[in-house]
């Protein structure tokens, strides 16, 4: 059985570290030593339910498109 879960890209060649998602998203982002966001579970990070608003307004509010949300289907 096949399920979709809502899912957080960070594009690097686009992000220039001003931090503003990390300050969105902390449960899902926290920031390297030059202030880039890094993910908690990596590039693509899953997004629980009950956060997927802020998520979606981390995205919003991203000065340089550098975040995308998309919805994968696992199995």
């Amino acid at each position: 059985m096949s399920r979709t879960q809502l899912e957080l890209h960070i594009d690097f060649t686009r992000c220039d570290g001003r931090g503003l998602c990390t300050e969105l998203l902390p449960e899902l982002l926290a920031r390297d030593d030059w202030g880039y966001p890094v993910g908690r579970g990596g590039r693509d990070v899953p997004v629980p339910s009950g956060i997927a608003g802020a998520a979606d307004d981390a995205v919003a509010m991203c000065p340089v498109q550098a975040l995308l949300l998309r919805r994968v289907t696992r199995s």
